[in-house]
């Protein structure tokens, strides 16, 4: 893990990851009924969003490439977050398969790459937090703050590849506030 001190990092954004992080992971989910949020989720984005940084979603759907969703599908479950979360700033959808070889497809960093061009920062000025190894890989590789938020689909090892672990999603404010430099 990598050590960071308070007033080093000019954090503009959080970028999540969706199933697992923001909403309880159900897979290639299509129905906006089965969408629930994660404990302490809603809460934590209005904290962040008060703070004035900016935030986004970074997902990889692969459902789309195995024909078990459409884009359609994800486009409406994402729009439901929307309305659940408030708007997020940017969307990053990956529609590929594991093994399409795609650069958006996390661990591969194209999603937060692109949302730090959406965004118009950096991506060493983003938290990227999520629940597996492919989230924390893809922030690493774009060179942002891979933070994991452990779920029950967490790989026993995944922390490893993690600069910071949080205990509940409510921590998260604290982190962010802390790497800032400064409270609310």
């Amino acid at each position: 893990m990598t050590s960071y001190s308070t007033c080093e990092i000019a954090i503009e954004a959080v970028l999540f990851d969706r199933d697992g992080t923001l909403i309880e992971d159900v897979p290639y989910n299509s129905n906006v009924v089965k969408i629930v949020p994660k404990a302490g989720a809603v809460g934590t984005v209005a904290a962040i969003k008060a703070r004035r940084l900016k935030t986004g979603v970074v997902t990889n759907q692969s459902g789309i490439a195995r024909g078990l969703l459409t884009l359609s599908d994800v486009e409406n479950v994402n729009h439901r977050v929307d309305e659940l979360f408030g708007s997020f700033d940017v969307w990053g959808v990956c529609p590929h398969a594991p093994n399409d070889g795609c650069s958006c497809r996390k661990p591969a960093p194209g999603l937060v790459i692109e949302a730090a061009i959406q965004l118009d920062i950096r991506p060493q000025q983003i938290v990227v937090i999520g629940d597996r190894r492919a989230d924390l890989g893809a922030a690493s590789a774009a060179g942002a703050i891979a933070v994991l938020m452990p779920s029950e689909c967490t790989e026993p090892d995944a922390a490893i590849a993690a600069d910071l672990v949080l205990s509940t999603m409510n921590d998260l404010v604290g982190i962010i506030d802390s790497l800032r430099g400064h409270q609310p």
